[in-house]
């Protein structure tokens, strides 16, 4: 039977979690892709390192070892960052091998330029453990919907902050404290700014709405904000109104160009992603012909991001087998505008603290309405002596308009403080 060597361009958690799974999958592997796949070479940092994972094969701290091997067919980068990996991939493809890669922040941000260089070199560039772990959503978006129009992507894709968000909802507790479990539990980094900033979500947000609209989007080009002026407050006013938080990451193609945006978002209860909870990750999306569909499951960890790697070494293999690699790599054929935030549309939350006294909410209505903005419902409920909170809850309006509301808000001398905007998606309240 053919053999296919392996290099891995890195023995980390996920380089661990791709070994374990060609070993002890062996059998069916072999089966499935009707060829032996070994790893054959390891590059690693220190070669006297304590390790868990033991196999047949070679370690080596010299990345030419791999890379100028004549007999490794694919080259597999588990490293992560920019540099060196993207000079990595570019070598390996001018040596003419096969890429695997789990590197979001790579191809957020030159993912144009290595799909170019592997199209030129006739070579497979495939990453569908980039965006959500294990579950399978790039070779979905790329083949199994590949007859749809997709108007709508909307992304539960960091399982740090749903963690911290779903603690904070089912157990009450503020934002602070359940980041520091977090931290000691591994599922926050020590700085975890890229997860509660919402910056790990936009570079994946970035992947998967060039694949879903076939239009190169950046990771500059979306709108991000983070979790951290989430408060228990929040959300318990948006229980009240049937619906929890998440960090959602959104992607629309509207007439108007594409709608690329990561912040906290109220969710109905009934909309599937309210109920995807813990470090779990799920992506909704509609097509025209299919219509709504989601995919759900672990989007991170040694074998379940293991499992996406090895998945697409699998279809590398069949590709060498039928002589037809690089039959899918970029599919950005459209150049489609990216919306500016002022053009965003969707219903608000807004929380205040006020002077409790007569005609305070009769002229907030009219700062609103002057800015062309309605309310669809209202709470209020006294805090302090002579003070109030108060939810105003919107229709559908521009997020321009808005500002305006607030900026008039702000001026007003009644108001004590704006505690909180939070926008609605994918709910009645969002309907126009």
């Amino acid at each position: 039977m053919q053999v296919v060597s392996i290099g891995l361009l890195g023995l980390g958690t996920v380089g661990s979690g791709v070994i374990q799974i060609l070993e002890q999958n062996a059998s069916d592997i072999q089966n499935r892709s009707q060829t032996q796949i070994k790893v054959s070479k390891v590059l690693v940092r220190n070669l006297n390192a304590p390790r868990n994972v033991q196999g047949d094969f070679t370690l080596t701290d010299q990345v030419k070892d791999i890379l100028t091997d004549p007999q490794i067919d694919v080259v597999v980068e588990v490293m992560g960052g920019i540099e060196p990996a993207r000079t990595y991939i570019l070598e390996a493809f001018k040596n003419g091998k096969n890429v695997v890669t789990a590197n979001k922040d790579l191809l957020a941000i030159h993912g144009h330029e290595l799909l170019d260089a592997a199209k030129e070199a006739g070579k497979d560039l495939l990453f569908e453990a980039s965006v959500a772990g294990g579950i399978p959503i790039i070779a979905a978006l790329k083949q199994s919907l590949a007859g749809n129009k997709i108007s709508e992507v909307l992304g539960i894709i960091n399982g740090t902050t749903n963690y911290i968000l779903t603690a904070m909802s089912e157990q009450g507790r503020d934002y602070q404290e359940v980041l520091e479990e977090a931290q000691k539990l591994g599922y926050a980094e020590a700085d975890p700014s890229a997860d509660v900033d919402g910056l790990d979500a936009a570079r994946k947000l970035a992947i998967l709405a060039s694949i879903a609209f076939n239009s190169r989007v950046t990771v500059n080009d979306v709108y991000v904000e983070g979790i951290s002026k989430i408060t228990s407050e929040d959300i318990a006013y948006a229980r009240e109104l049937n619906s929890t938080i998440k960090l959602l990451a959104v992607a629309k193609s509207q007439a108007d160009g594409i709608e690329v945006r990561v912040h906290p978002a109220i969710l109905p209860n009934s909309h599937p992603l309210a109920s995807v909870n813990g470090v779990f990750n799920a992506v909704y999306v509609v097509g025209d012909a299919v219509g709504e569909t989601m995919f759900y499951g672990r989007g991170a960890g040694s074998l379940p991001t293991g499992s996406a790697v090895v998945s697409d070494i699998i279809q590398v293999v069949r590709n060498l087998n039928t002589n037809s690699t690089a039959s899918i790599n970029c599919t950005c054929y459209n150049e489609l505008p990216i919306k500016s935030e002022q053009n965003f549309k969707s219903a608000f939350y807004i929380r205040l603290r006020v002077k409790d006294e007569p005609r305070v909410l009769a002229t907030l209505a009219l700062l609103f309405a002057e800015a062309s903005v309605s309310f669809a419902s209202i709470i209020q409920k006294q805090k302090k002596r002579h003070e109030a909170e108060i939810v105003l809850v919107t229709h559908p309006s521009q997020e321009s308009q808005l500002r305006e509301a607030l900026d008039s808000v702000r001026a007003y001398g009644k108001v004590l403080s704006i505690q909180n905007v939070i926008r609605f998606e994918s709910g009645e309240l969002n309907d126009d």
